[in-house]
């Protein structure tokens, strides 16, 4: 068994992890000034309150996996995306700080509404620029990163941040159309109609440029035996949309957030085939990147232990929380 694999895929599932279920209160976070004042901005809220700091502790596992078993890969990354990852971490601190001011603090109630979605747009949007900074590639002198503070700013970080703004909002939205009813929910319906041709359009611009941001990249895509696995993806992913579209149009409320999940899994994919098997994309492989094989084996037996623990009290939160929720919070009959 080979550790390093092992703790590539470990990473990429913890990270994963985060995307799908951080995603949908940050999309709700992006959507918030479009909700009514009052009941619906309440019941939204109510949608998420249980889940939404749970939800994070992925993060943490991705980073911290990351440090521990990838060392040379963190200290590349993180002086080279000092500026987005700090500007990310400092949107979740004020969108948590927001979201519990907003229920004691009534009278100031609009600026921790604004607070809550500024701070959810800022998050959301560097998770993006961050994303787009990776690929288009790191500049490494020996075991260092060799670039400038603004080497992560470019035309294409942003528009990977525009896309995950359109892609969070739109997974925010098919969660409001599973867990909500009335009004907001039949916004949530509206919102996904609206969403679903602008996330694909930025996604198919994301997409087209990408393989051409890095040789390897194009000929991961492009060539034999490449092809086996990436002529599929654009089938597999005009099916996920066309499902979306239909689902958004019709009565089954799940349906929306299984193809919005099913579209992110396939751009996830993508990604994968675009990058693997390197970690910091393009320039230093996984195997390079890799911890001695005595502290991967340490760090394992304690994530035997702890990845299981976070998907069994993960699972625990959405089944004790399932169901349509209101103003007020959770009905009573769905527990």
């Amino acid at each position: 068994m080979d550790l390093t694999v092992l703790w590539a895929f470990i990473i990429a599932f913890a990270v994963a992890m985060y995307v799908v279920m951080d995603g949908f209160d940050l999309g709700i976070g992006i959507l918030f000034p479009f909700f009514r004042v009052g009941s619906e901005r309440d019941t939204a809220m109510n949608a998420i309150a249980p889940v939404w700091d749970g939800n994070e502790t992925w993060l943490v596992l991705g980073g911290g996996g990351l440090m521990a078993a990838f060392p040379l890969a963190y200290a590349i990354v993180l002086p080279a995306l000092y500026a987005p990852l700090i500007a990310m971490l400092l949107g979740l601190v004020f969108r948590g700080v927001a979201f519990e001011f907003r229920w004691r603090d009534k009278r100031h109630r609009r600026w921790w509404d604004a607070g809550f979605c500024m701070g959810s747009v800022v998050a959301a949007f560097m998770q993006g620029v961050t994303l787009g900074a990776l690929l288009q590639g790191i500049a490494v002198t020996g075991r260092a990163y060799s670039g400038g503070w603004w080497d992560w700013f470019s035309p294409f970080s942003l528009l990977c941040g525009v896309s995950l703004l359109f892609a969070y909002a739109l997974l925010g939205a098919s969660w409001l159309v599973w867990r909500t009813e009335d009004a907001l929910h039949d916004d949530g319906r509206k919102f996904v109609r609206w969403l679903t041709p602008a996330t694909l359009g930025v996604i198919g611009l994301v997409s087209a440029a990408t393989p051409f941001l890095e040789g390897k990249y194009y000929e991961r895509w492009f060539r034999w035996p490449g092809l086996l696995v990436t002529v599929p993806m654009p089938v597999l992913f005009g099916i996920s949309a066309l499902m979306l579209w239909r689902s958004a149009r019709k009565s089954a409320d799940a349906a929306p957030f299984v193809w919005t999940l099913a579209i992110f899994g396939l751009c996830m994919a993508g990604l994968g085939i675009s990058i693997w098997p390197d970690v910091v994309p393009g320039r230093v492989s996984i195997w390079q990147a890799a911890a001695p094989e005595t502290s991967q084996l340490f760090m394992l037996a304690g994530t035997v232990v702890l990845v299981p623990a976070i998907l069994g009290y993960t699972f625990w939160a959405y089944w004790v929380f399932r169901g349509k929720v209101g103003d007020s919070g959770y009905h009573a009959h769905d527990h």
